[in-house]
C-alpha cells in the first residue's frame, strides 16, 4: 500500500463517520487554536512593550518626582525642593558615562484652545533634545531647538490627535494654540503612531499623539506652578553604555539621597528593568497558557488514541481479509498511523483557523495588540501532529498484531 491509497482510504473512513471523526478532532482543534491564540496575543504584547519602552529610551534612567499627599508634601518640603534643575546639573558633573541630561516639566492645563476648537491634551516644557532622547519624529516643520529654550520662545510642537483637534487636516504649521493664557506658535507636528499607551508596568508615559511640547524655560517663566510641587516633572538622562543603565542608576540614586537630605520625593524609572520585568511577565503568561494548550492537545491525543482502538476492533474481520489476500503487516501499521496523521492534520488546519479568527477577534473587540508569526502556527501545527502519529501508533501496532485467523473469524 502506498502513501496516495493510504491517504485516500483514510479520507474515504472519515468521511464515512462524519460526526465521529469531528468529535475526535475537537481536542486538538481547541488545542492548536489555543496555542495560535496564546502566542499572537503573547507576541502582539511584546511588541507593545518594546515599542513603549523605546519611548523611555533603553539607554536612559528617568528620575520623576514622586507624588504625594498634600501633608506629606508639606513635611518633605521641610527638607528638600523636589527634583530640580540642581539634582540635573549634579548628575551631569558627578555621574561618570553620562551623554546627556534633560528637564522636563508637566503643566496642568484647564483650557487649550484654538481657532478651530478646544483639545485635552497633555502639556510639557522640554529640552531641545527630548525628541532625540524618546524617539519623538516630526513630520511637519521641526522640534524646539537650543535658541527656543534660550530665549524662553512661545513656540509649541504638537501631537497628530491635537492638530486634528484644533486645526483639522489643514496645515497646522504658523497656527496659534492658547495653554491656559499663554499664547504659543505651532513650529511641529508629530507623526501619527498607533496602539499608544499613556502607561506601562504603572509608569505613567504618555502619548505623544495627544501632547503640547513647549521649552521648559518658557514652561518655567509663563506658567504658575503650586508652591508645593517640585520645580521639574522629570529628568531624562542618556547613558553612553547602555551595558551601564543599572549600576548608573544606582549612583544617580545615591547622589540624589544624598541632594534631597534622605527625603523620598523621587523616584527612579529603569527602562531596562521594566522590559525585563515585562518579559518574565509574558513568559509566565506563555507558561500558563502552553499549559492549557497542551492538556486540550493531550485530551485531544487521548481522544485519537481511543477511536482508533474502536475502529481497530470495528474493523477486525477487514483486517483479517486484507492479511488472507496478501497484505503485510507493515501495511496494516501503515494504513491505520496515515488515518491517525489524517486526523490530526485536518484537526491542526481547523485548529490554526480557530486560532486566528480568535486572535483577530480579540484584536477588534478588546483593543489587545496581537501578532500572528509563521513559527507560532509551525509549532502548532507540528506539536499536532506529533500528539496524532503517538497517538496512533499503539493502535496501529495492535492491528498489524492481529492474528489473520483469528481476525476472520471475529464477529
Amino acid at each position: 500500500m502506498n502513501l496516495q491509497e493510504a491517504l485516500l482510504d483514510a479520507l474515504g473512513n472519515i468521511a464515512a463517520h462524519k460526526l465521529r471523526s469531528v468529535l475526535t478532532m475537537l481536542g486538538i482543534v481547541f488545542g492548536v487554536g489555543a496555542v495560535i491564540a496564546m502566542l499572537s496575543i503573547g507576541a502582539g504584547a511584546e511588541r507593545q512593550a518594546l515599542e513603549t519602552i523605546a519611548r523611555l529610551g533603553l539607554k536612559n534612567v528617568v528620575v520623576r518626582d514622586k507624588e504625594l499627599k498634600e501633608d506629606e508634601l508639606r513635611e518633605v518640603r521641610a527638607k528638600s525642593l523636589g527634583v530640580s534643575m540642581r539634582d540635573a546639573e549634579a548628575i551631569a558633573e558627578a555621574v561618570p558615562g553620562i551623554e546627556l541630561v534633560a528637564p522636563k516639566i508637566e503643566i496642568e492645563p484647564y483650557k487649550i484652545l484654538a481657532a478651530g476648537g478646544s483639545v485635552e491634551a497633555r502639556v510639557y516644557g522640554v529640552a531641545d533634545r527630548h525628541a532625540e532622547l524618546v524617539g519623538l519624529q516630526v513630520i511637519e516643520g521641526r522640534f524646539l531647538d537650543a535658541r527656543d529654550v534660550r530665549e524662553h520662545a512661545q513656540v509649541a510642537v504638537i501631537g497628530d490627535a491635537v492638530r486634528r483637534a484644533l486645526f483639522g487636516f489643514g496645515d497646522a504649521l504658523g497656527e496659534h494654540l492658547k495653554v491656559n493664557d499663554v499664547w504659543l506658535e505651532v513650529i511641529g507636528v508629530l507623526a501619527p503612531a498607533g496602539g499608544e499607551i499613556d502607561s506601562f508596568q504603572g509608569v505613567q508615559i504618555g502619548s505623544p499623539s495627544s501632547a503640547v511640547y513647549l521649552p521648559y524655560t518658557t514652561a518655567q517663566r509663563k506658567f504658575d506652578q503650586d508652591p508645593l510641587a517640585a520645580p521639574l516633572s522629570e529628568i531624562v538622562v542618556r547613558l553612553a553604555d547602555a551595558e551601564r543603565v543599572q549600576p548608573t542608576a544606582e549612583v544617580i540614586d545615591a547622589l540624589l539621597e544624598r541632594l534631597h537630605a534622605g527625603a523620598d520625593d523621587y523616584q527612579l524609572v529603569v527602562p531596562e528593568a521594566l522590559l525585563a520585568e515585562s518579559r518574565r511577565t509574558q513568559r509566565m503568561f506563555n507558561l500558563v497558557m502552553g499549559c492549557i494548550a497542551g492538556i486540550s492537545l493531550l485530551v485531544g491525543g487521548i481522544g485519537i488514541m481511543n477511536i482508533m482502538l474502536a475502529m481497530v476492533l470495528e474493523r477486525t474481520r477487514e483486517i483479517g481479509v486484507r492479511r488472507a489476500v496478501g497484505a503485510r503487516r507493515k501495511d496494516i501499521l501503515y494504513q491505520f498511523i496515515v488515518e491517525s496523521f489524517t486526523l490530526s492534520a485536518l484537526g491542526g488546519v481547523l485548529g490554526v483557523l480557530m486560532g486566528l479568527a480568535i486572535a483577530r477577534g480579540v484584536a477588534a473587540s478588546a483593543g489587545w495588540p496581537t501578532l500572528v508569526t509563521l513559527w507560532s502556527i509551525l509549532l502548532a501545527t507540528g506539536v499536532a501532529l506529533l500528539v496524532g502519529l503517538s497517538s496512533g501508533l499503539y493502535p496501529a501496532l495492535r492491528a498489524a498484531r492481529l492474528d489473520p485467523i483469528e481476525s476472520l473469524r471475529y464477529e
